[in-house]
């Protein structure tokens, strides 16, 4: 009862810190430019955020952190309109919305895919806001328990899910998560005082910029990519038709609705690809159960409902684990650390115990970010279809003026823009060569958390390695790291791997 008690009263603080009105224009701000970002293919969230974080620096955190966590989720929702009326997922997690959305747009059901989808959204965003305000009390607890040695195997399980979530070949995988590793280390080791795989270059004597290698890797890569194929745009060109399903549609979708937020809700928390693979689990799960399966990618509404809402309610409780734990479950976690560090807080279990207002107010802003979703998308979809209408050839120089822009202003440096160019031709071969970029971001963050938690765990070990074994709790999540790498290259698992990701493609 106590525990009831303490969570409305954080809620009623969280409620009165979203509902200021900068605070209420920032999250309005942030979730209209997110669905944005969806709908029109090319651009990320991470570029996107990348961009912003020079505009947050004269924001208070919390102001800043709700805007980039509703361009985050704003995102999530943008895609499914393009998945539908276009037949190209402005987003990765909205690539099976495409199978039954379109073909509902084509029977002249665009309005029912897109109103059932947008109710979807809304209903598992809500309930992830719940689902996170409820777990954040224990796991921030627990948190507060574990020592360095625990944290860095922590770090190593997140990591080794990475590695099973990634797609293509584990070998591949984990190498690109060792680069990224690597690349953390570049710069001026803090305790020694030694630049470290600098070669003499000062202008990366203090570290490589998080940003540099997001928006090169994610942005100047996309561009790229998106350059490289030119997709046919099967825009409807039909009437949109009434928004609001009936009461047979709605039946239909109850259910898949609420498997697919909590099928989503339980993904989201894992690292690497655990969001995107929410709406293929769930579209599976729809289809198995399903009275007639033939229905699937004809056109049913159950395969619009369900991984929506496992889309929406997996990307919300990603920020449990970087709220709670102050580790990274994906590559957009993993800019949003940094630009908790560029605002001077240090992500983890003491943002709730010594910043309330700020996590409070971050977890009541999604509710009200889902609430202006809702309202806003609908209306807007007639301008959402005709910018879907322009050419990319058109969008992409000021996509890439804008990303020069956000990187310069970040460090005033015109080497830093330099060097984003320099990743994203990195990022672009990366693809090409069959390695996904995500791991690197997560293993680039994660790597300077890992270092520093390795070292406090060896200065209090007195060098001894032997602390991560003779800790029950390090112990054990070392061995089930171990456990999932042998899982992921066993023949059955990646061969359903590589299915799942031949269908995103």
């Amino acid at each position: 009862m106590s525990a009831l008690v303490d969570l409305v009263g954080n809620l009623s603080l969280g409620m009165s810190v979203a509902l200021s009105l900068k605070n209420l224009g920032l999250c309005f701000l942030g979730v209209l430019i997110g669905t944005l970002i969806g709908v029109l293919p090319g651009v990320g969230p991470i570029a996107t955020i990348t961009m912003l974080l020079p505009i947050t620096f004269g924001l208070d955190p919390v102001g800043a952190l709700i805007m980039l966590a509703g361009i985050y989720y704003g995102a999530q929702y943008g895609g499914s309109t393009t998945a539908i009326l276009v037949n190209i997922p402005g987003e990765a997690t909205s690539v099976v919305t495409t199978l039954d959305g379109h073909q509902m747009a084509k029977q002249g059901r665009a309005g029912v895919a897109l109103g059932i989808a947008a109710m979807g959204s809304f209903f598992a965003g809500c309930v992830a806001t719940v689902i996170i305000a409820a777990l954040a009390a224990p796991l921030t607890a627990m948190a507060l328990l574990f020592g360095p040695a625990d944290y860095f195997a922590l770090m190593v399980l997140g990591l080794m899910f990475a590695v099973v979530l990634a797609r293509g070949s584990v070998p591949k995988a984990i190498a690109v998560i060792l680069v990224g590793i690597l690349l953390s280390t570049v710069g001026t080791d803090l305790e020694s005082g030694e630049e470290r795989l600098t070669f003499g270059w000062t202008e990366i004597s203090d570290g490589l910029d998080v940003a540099v290698i997001a928006m090169g890797m994610f942005g100047f890569a996309e561009i790229l990519r998106n350059l490289e194929t030119t997709q046919a745009r099967d825009v409807v060109h039909g009437a949109i038709g009434n928004l609001l399903p009936n009461r047979k549609d709605l039946k239909q979708a109850a259910a898949p609705i609420a498997r697919g937020t909590l099928i989503g809700s339980i993904l989201g928390l894992l690292p690497g690809n655990g969001a995107v693979l929410g709406p293929f689990a769930s579209y599976t799960v729809e289809k198995k159960l399903a009275a007639d399966p033939s229905r699937f990618g004809r056109g049913a509404i159950e395969g619009v409902a369900g991984p929506e809402s496992a889309n929406n309610s997996g990307a919300q409780t990603a920020f449990i684990p970087l709220l709670t734990l102050g580790i990274p479950p994906n590559a957009v976690m993993a800019l949003m650390v940094g630009a908790m560090t560029i605002h001077g807080i240090v992500p983890g279990p003491q943002i709730m115990t010594k910043q309330p207002q700020l996590f409070w107010g971050m977890i009541a802003s999604m509710w009200i970010g889902n609430l202006m979703l809702l309202i806003i998308n609908l209306p807007l979809i007639g301008l959402w279809v005709r910018l879907l209408k322009v050419p990319y050839r058109l969008m992409f120089p000021s996509i890439v003026l804008l990303c020069c822009i956000g990187i310069y202003s970040i460090n005033n440096s015109p080497v830093e823009v330099l060097m984003t160019a320099g990743f994203g031709l990195f990022g672009y071969a990366l693809v090409k060569f069959g390695f996904e970029p995500a791991p690197l971001l997560l293993g680039f963050v994660l790597g300077k958390l890992m270092e520093e938690k390795l070292r406090q765990a060896l200065v209090i070990s007195r060098g001894s390695f032997m602390t991560f074994v003779e800790r029950p709790l390090s112990a054990g999540l070392l061995v089930l790291s171990l456990i999932l790498v042998v899982v992921a290259v066993l023949p059955s698992i990646r061969q359903s791997r590589e299915e799942v990701f031949k269908e995103a493609d």
